[in-house]
């Protein structure tokens, strides 16, 4: 594997859909070697023969990956970083397709994790049989609001100032973001993995307002803006509950987890004494129109990778999260599915039975394997 500091890492990027179109593209446009994964070739068919990505809107440019394949090996086994931009329901499947490949070394990052996304796909590296030296991350959230606009073109609206982003352990983080430094400027440290998970908040913003729309959902086509007219006062106070629960399960952990009203402040200048207030303050949500569905990614993806985990880590340290509960249940309803049994939990986090004071060194601290005296100690 190359040296850890060096200038021009190759990347692999895992997901041929908006975010992963966009990083690929923006990668290979500035000159790095890229390779791209999707696990259907069907979707990145016209890229599979002439490597090609176009960017249009706040990027305007073209790169050409050096593969494109839906092969997992050939994505993964000889670059430095991979950039996982795939629905953070696949996390733990992708760990497990990649965890042959992955050698010492090499860096994984999602983009984004949601609740738990490093230390799942970690645990499940380890559950799989790999003990090669990975460093795992997470980004708090992806970095292009973004959509594909054909099989090789994607349009990014915005690219975001600034995106957290951790390692575990948090020791390596400032390497990652030296590596990251050139290609992507945004990135900075965050504290540990912990801060990056709790401070999700799509975990407050997607699940209930689409749960509490769905009769105004599918009689519209969601034909409604999402966040001004589907954020009643009476959802608000809903999700203002859930946003305490969510602060307090943090702070079990010592996460001193920034609240959904303050979030608002610091992102879009939105301030107001009220979330509701603050929500139609917020002049980026005008016009943002709701899913078509209810059958989207703020159920399938956010209940069981954002709130499941939550509530999870909750019952163990014994803090009750009774309205994240009830709108959990209520995905299952809706969707026929439990959540409760296909979502991130401490048992798939690798989280069970520690303290906090033991998860905070599993995330902060190198681990140190002893081997027998012939072979020595290697960290």
């Amino acid at each position: 594997m190359q040296d850890l500091f060096r200038n021009f890492p190759k990347f692999a990027v895992v997901g041929g859909g908006n975010g992963g179109l966009a990083t690929a593209g923006y990668l290979a446009s500035m000159g790095y070697h890229v390779n791209l994964f999707n696990r259907s070739p069907d979707k990145i068919r016209d890229i599979l023969n002439n490597k090609k990505i176009i960017l249009e809107g706040a990027i305007q440019a073209e790169g050409c990956v050096d593969i494109a394949t839906s092969n997992m090996q050939e994505a993964v086994e000889d670059v430095d970083i991979v950039m996982v931009v795939v629905p953070a329901s696949a996390h733990r499947q992708i760990a497990r397709e990649m965890s042959p490949y992955l050698k010492d070394g090499q860096i994984v990052i999602l983009n984004p994790g949601r609740t738990g996304g490093a230390l799942e796909f970690r645990n499940t590296l380890h559950e799989t049989g790999n003990k090669s030296r990975i460093t795992v991350a997470e980004a708090q959230t992806l970095l292009y609001a973004c959509r594909k606009t054909g099989n090789q073109r994607v349009n990014i609206f915005s690219i975001k100032e600034r995106v957290a982003i951790a390692a575990i352990p948090a020791t390596r983080t400032q390497k990652i973001i030296k590596m990251l430094s050139q290609a992507f400027p945004q990135f900075y440290s965050a504290r540990n993995v912990l801060e990056t998970s709790f401070n999700n908040i799509g975990a407050i913003f997607h699940p209930a307002p689409t749960l509490l729309n769905a009769g105004r959902i599918e009689t519209t086509g969601g034909d409604f803006e999402y966040y001004i007219e589907g954020i009643s006062p009476t959802v608000a106070r809903i999700l203002e509950e859930m946003d305490c629960e969510r602060i307090r399960v943090a702070e079990t952990l010592g996460v001193k987890a920034i609240s959904a009203i303050k979030w608002l402040e610091q992102s879009y200048n939105a301030v107001d004494e009220s979330l509701y207030g603050a929500i139609q303050k917020t002049v980026a949500y005008k016009g943002i129109k709701s899913p078509a569905t209810v059958n989207n990614r703020y159920i399938f993806e956010d209940v069981p990778v954002s709130l499941v985990p939550i509530s999870s880590i909750g019952k163990m340290f014994g803090i009750p999260t009774p309205t994240i509960d009830s709108i959990i249940q209520l995905a299952c309803a809706a969707q026929d599915e439990d959540y409760w049994e296909i979502g991130r939990t401490v048992e798939t986090l690798g989280l069970s039975g520690k303290s906090a004071k033991e998860i905070n060194r599993l995330v902060m601290e190198e681990e140190i394997d002893i081997m027998d005296d012939s072979e020595g100690v290697v960290a």
